[in-house]
């Protein structure tokens, strides 16, 4: 038993402990609390039914479920909430306690830690660091908001161990415990409609560093980069010559005038913005000790991520990009300009009620066509049609997906590309934005083979 198996069966000791949500980070913790631990109760509460048999939940678990799931919560001594679900109640008006997984594994193994947050970039920054470290030797693991729950990486952990951890601001909203290294890349709007404002959701992404020690960094974008606080601060920009690490034009030096010269020619990461997720990660492995030379052999090798500006096919002459990760006006804005010849992008999804201004500022300067789909879709279409816009004729409304790829294939011209950027979140339309791509791949593969 290591020593997190170790803290958690003390911790969970003879309580009376609730699970909240049971998906994936939700059957996580069940395994660790029923290898390790020895409370007196365990419940799993849901909004959806449970299924015990499929679950191989025994009779002494308790279940519940439906629209009353949370009012339980007080019954329990320790509740581990999974962040995919939104508390009814604030924590300070509940007598139990609320925690997570990542609360618990950052507070055994904090000092190993690099997290990474921002509203964009942070799973291209996480995947690539610790692509960088890994093919250099390190013994690391990656988790967290990726994909894999921390809990899941537990009883690997070596004394020195190190662990690249993705974290969303529902990761992050309650955190009192911060990692030895945080990146916090940036900060766009999004998710409004659980926040309410942009104070509110900055104040959640915040965790990442607050809690944070004289003898611990924090790297950051110029543009957020806090006062008044106790780690050492690296502000990483592309616009802001005195920032500690600048990037321009492929080449990354720091304050010291140590430069890395970015193998753009060689690498697989598409668009100047990934530059700056570059720079980050250099910046950040050398700390471990990885060479220039050793740094730029793994960089090449790294392949992106699925979704993120990613070349899916070309039909008919025309190109077509996956961006569906996109949920923000600046990464739309980024597509556009890091794709090859670009010729439509569609826009739109789930209306969060976030300012389309800047894009549709950006799109009026550009001769490219716009579709615009769904609600947030309607509202941009509409919006411009109101306005001065350059050339209105090039915007065009479909009402889903399957309407929009259909269009586009045939006013796209050949030679030139078309994105799926949609600036917009995917819920209520696809279950997530792995599933809106994924759509996206099979409308384009369609184009290609319309008898399948």
């Amino acid at each position: 038993m290591n020593k997190f198996a170790e803290y958690i069966k003390e911790y969970t000791e003879g309580k009376k402990v609730c699970i909240l949500g049971f998906g994936r980070e939700g059957k996580s913790t069940y395994r660790m609390l029923t290898k390790y631990c020895s409370p007196s109760e365990i419940a799993v509460a849901d909004i959806n039914t449970i299924d015990r048999a499929a679950n191989a939940l025994p009779a002494d678990i308790t279940l519940i479920s439906g629209s009353g799931y949370q009012e339980c919560l007080n019954e329990y001594d320790i509740v581990f909430k999974s962040p995919g679900i939104v508390l009814e109640k604030h924590p300070s008006l509940l007598s139990c306690e609320i925690t997570s997984e990542t609360q618990l594994f950052f507070s055994v193994y904090r000092e190993q830690i690099i997290g990474i947050t921002g509203t964009k970039g942070k799973s291209t920054v996480t995947s690539l660091i610790y692509h960088i470290l890994k093919e250099n030797g390190k013994d690391c693991r990656i988790a967290g908001n990726i994909g894999i729950p921390v809990f899941d990486i537990a009883e690997d952990m070596g004394e020195e161990t190190i662990v690249v951890c993705e974290l969303s601001c529902h990761q992050l909203e309650y955190m009192t415990v911060s990692p030895a290294k945080a990146v916090f890349l940036n900060l766009y709007e999004e998710h409004l409609d659980h926040y309410g404002t942009m104070e509110n959701y900055a104040r959640a992404k915040c965790n990442i560093y607050l809690h944070q020690t004289a003898d611990d960094i924090l790297w950051c974008n110029t543009m957020i980069k806090p006062s008044g606080i106790a780690p050492e601060v690296i502000t990483v920009s592309m616009t802001d010559h005195n920032a500690d690490v600048y990037v321009e034009n492929g080449r990354v030096w720091d304050s010291n005038d140590d430069e890395y010269v970015i193998p753009a020619d060689r690498i697989k990461l598409l668009g100047v913005h990934n530059h700056y997720n570059i720079a980050v990660a250099w910046d950040v492995c050398r700390r471990y000790g990885i060479e220039p030379e050793q740094f730029g052999e793994a960089l090449c090798t790294f392949d992106p991520l699925s979704h993120r500006l990613e070349y899916v096919d070309t039909v008919n002459g025309v190109r077509y990009y996956d961006d569906s990760i996109s949920t923000a006006c600046a990464t739309a804005i980024e597509a556009v300009r890091s794709v090859p010849e670009p010729g439509t992008i569609l826009i739109g999804g789930m209306d969060r009620g976030i300012d389309y201004s800047p894009l549709i500022e950006f799109l009026s300067g550009t001769y490219i066509n716009i579709i615009c789909m769904e609600t947030s879709g309607l509202r941009v279409y509409d919006t411009i049609r109101s306005i001065n816009f350059n050339m209105p004729e090039r915007v065009y409304y479909a009402e889903h997906l399957d309407e929009a790829v259909k269009l586009a294939s045939q006013i796209t011209p050949e030679g030139k590309s078309c994105i799926l950027s949609p600036a917009a979140a995917s819920y209520g339309i696809f279950k997530n934005f792995e599933e809106r791509g994924d759509v996206f791949k099979s409308l384009v593969r369609e184009l290609k083979n319309p008898e399948e």
